[in-house]
Parts: C-alpha cells; sequence; structure tokens
C-alpha cells in the first residue's frame, strides 16, 4: 500500500471518534503515506500526530460562501487546486468516514483506486468502489470504526481515541493555569453543543460549579468556542467565585493541553467532552437526546444517561423543549459519579 487517504471532514468529536483508525492503518502498513483531509477549522486537531504524514486542509466553508455569492470561478479553481494536492499522492485507498455526498465528492475527486465508504448515503454511494453499512456495537464508542478497522484486517490492539499536540500549547496551559489560579488542580466543564436538546440545564452549571469547589476540592473551569460566550458569561454569573471562564480565549490544541491536565471533565455530548476521553482524562459525560456509547472504553470514564420512552430523540425531540432526559440528572448524581471516576 503507497498511500492512503482518510475523508472524516467534521466535527471535533467525530474526528476523535476516528481517531484510532490512524494508529491501526499505520500498524497496518507501516510503510503507507497516511494522509487526512479535513475542513479547516478542524485541522489543528490532527497536525500533530505523530503517525499522520500529511494534514490537507479543505476550506469547504470558504467554498459554500463563493457559491452563495456566484463567484462560480474562484470555486472551481479552488477545487481544482484541491484535486491536484491530492492526486499528487497517488492514493491506492481512500476511506470516506462521514458518507455524505460532499465527502464522497471529495474522495472522488481524490482519484484513490479503491473508495470504501461507511454508511454512504445522499449519493455519496455511486462514488465509491465499495460501500460499509455503519456497523459494529452501538453502545461501544468509535463501535463504527473498529467495524471498518475490522474489514479492513488492520490491528485492533490499543484501538484507542487520541489527541496530540505540541510543546507550544503545553507552554501556553502551563502559563493559563499559573495565571488563572490553578495550580491546586480543576475541573473542566465543558456545557456547550450546536444543538439545545443535547444541552443540559443551563441554570444548574452555576450550583454546580460551587459544589465541585466546596465537595471535590477543585476549581471549574468553563471552555468553548467563541459562540459560546454569552452562555458561559451566565453560567459564571451564576457562579460567582466559583468559575474561571476561558470560553472563547484558547485554541483547540490549546483546549486539548488544559483538559489533558485536568483532575476531571464534566460535560454533554460534544466534542471537548469527547477529547477528555481520548487524553484520559477522569470524565463524566451527561447524555439525553444522543446515545453514540454507553461504554466509554475507559474505566475512569462514565456517561449518565436516563432513558425515556422518547429516547433518543436525536433531532426530533417531541417534549416541547422540556428536555426531560437531561432534566432528571441532578448535581447530586453528577457529584456522586464524579467522586467515583476521581477514584479510578
Amino acid at each position: 500500500m503507497h498511500a492512503i487517504l482518510i475523508v472524516r471532514l467534521s466535527a471535533i468529536g467525530d474526528i476523535v471518534f476516528a481517531s484510532p483508525l490512524i494508529a491501526a492503518l499505520r500498524q497496518r502498513w507501516p510503510d503507507a503515506q497516511l494522509v487526512w483531509l479535513v475542513q479547516s477549522e478542524c485541522a489543528a486537531l490532527l497536525e500533530r500526530h505523530p503517525e499522520l504524514d500529511a494534514v490537507i486542509a479543505c476550506p469547504l466553508r470558504h467554498w459554500q460562501r463563493l457559491w452563495r455569492a456566484g463567484r462560480l470561478r474562484e470555486l472551481y479553481a479552488g477545487m481544482m487546486t484541491l484535486r491536484a494536492n491530492l492526486r499528487a499522492y497517488t492514493f491506492d485507498l481512500a476511506l470516506d468516514l462521514q458518507g455524505l455526498f460532499k465527502s464522497g465528492f471529495l474522495t472522488w475527486l481524490s482519484g484513490a483506486r479503491a473508495r470504501i465508504g461507511l454508511g454512504s448515503r445522499e449519493g455519496s454511494q455511486w462514488l465509491m468502489t465499495e460501500v460499509l453499512p455503519r456497523g459494529g456495537e452501538p453502545l461501544k464508542i468509535a463501535s463504527e470504526y473498529r467495524y471498518l478497522a475490522e474489514h479492513l484486517g488492520l490491528p485492533l490492539d490499543g484501538f484507542q481515541l487520541a489527541v496530540h499536540y505540541g510543546t507550544a500549547e503545553a507552554t501556553l496551559a502551563e502559563a493559563t493555569i499559573i495565571r488563572s489560579g490553578l495550580e491546586n488542580g480543576y475541573a473542566v466543564l465543558c456545557p456547550f453543543t450546536t444543538r439545545p436538546q443535547k444541552h443540559w440545564i443551563e441554570e444548574r452549571w452555576g450550583r454546580l460549579a460551587q459544589r465541585i469547589r466546596a465537595e471535590l476540592g477543585l476549581t471549574a473551569v468553563l471552555l468553548g468556542g467563541p459562540g459560546d460566550r454569552l452562555a458561559a458569561r451566565r453560567i459564571a454569573d451564576a457562579a460567582e467565585d466559583a468559575v474561571v471562564d476561558l470560553v472563547g480565549q484558547t485554541s483547540l490544541t490549546e483546549v486539548a493541553a488544559l483538559i489533558d491536565r485536568a483532575a476531571l471533565l464534566i460535560g454533554v455530548d460534544t466534542g471537548l467532552a469527547h477529547m477528555g476521553i481520548a487524553l484520559n482524562t477522569p470524565s463524566l459525560l451527561l447524555f439525553g437526546s444522543t446515545r453514540p456509547y454507553l461504554e466509554t472504553g475507559r474505566p475512569n470514564a462514565q456517561v449518565l444517561y436516563h432513558p425515556l420512552p422518547c429516547s433518543p430523540c436525536k433531532r426530533r425531540p417531541s417534549c416541547q423543549g422540556r428536555f426531560d432526559c437531561m432534566r432528571a440528572i441532578d448535581c447530586t448524581e453528577i457529584l456522586q459519579a464524579a467522586a467515583e471516576v476521581l477514584r479510578v
């Protein structure tokens, strides 16, 4: 095998879930060039991986803006540039892990002789030479990627999520810890995600932060992106002085370095929370409308989940915004479970 392309454009959590494939492919074909095609805003998550030979950033959002503006010549030129960059590798195999038309088209554009799509739909199946269902055991973390690895005959020893960052991010994280007075230990809180039905009850986060400090002796640190700043401010105000708010102030890899140094992570079903499991940080995840996994693969990571007859509703909640499944998780249950993962 000369060169292999992995296509998973987004999002953070999905890239983290797929990360075990890198080491498995490297073990199976140690001399192959391993390349990952990813959207520009997620590229930093992969650029420090020691077993990837290259990360190619796809400016998909920029292309979408060009399309909406009718700047079709610029769009075409950008796509042809990416095509040339991909075909310079002469890929023997390309894996479309996303299974959408956009990822399937880019997989086809690579010119790879063998193109395997995982759960391909939206017409992308016609661009593949082989399509696999999203198999595996749904209750296990990253099971669909393990299923693909088994199909490819890859070794499964050490099939674990992985996130890497560099010395610069480590230095910045240490400086942030000192500047924020976190030397005695801190718990990362990741309350934010794109869908409201995946959120825990916002007004409870401030009280949880206060109890983390009082009962676990840890300072709570809020992490998230620039779009989460207003919600973070509300949580920090409710927590009074029990929270250090770093939302929107760190890069993706700086966040990884801070999570790696945390004593504990508590979050909803969001990419940053999944990074906690990848970095072997004691982690507690709060699930409701989604149920990607209940078996985390690590003894120091748990999922709190109270299924109802309507669970998991995914993108179609039927509770008129009450989010009963998330409301059933209270601070006391979280603190008890947090104490358990800290003891491992």
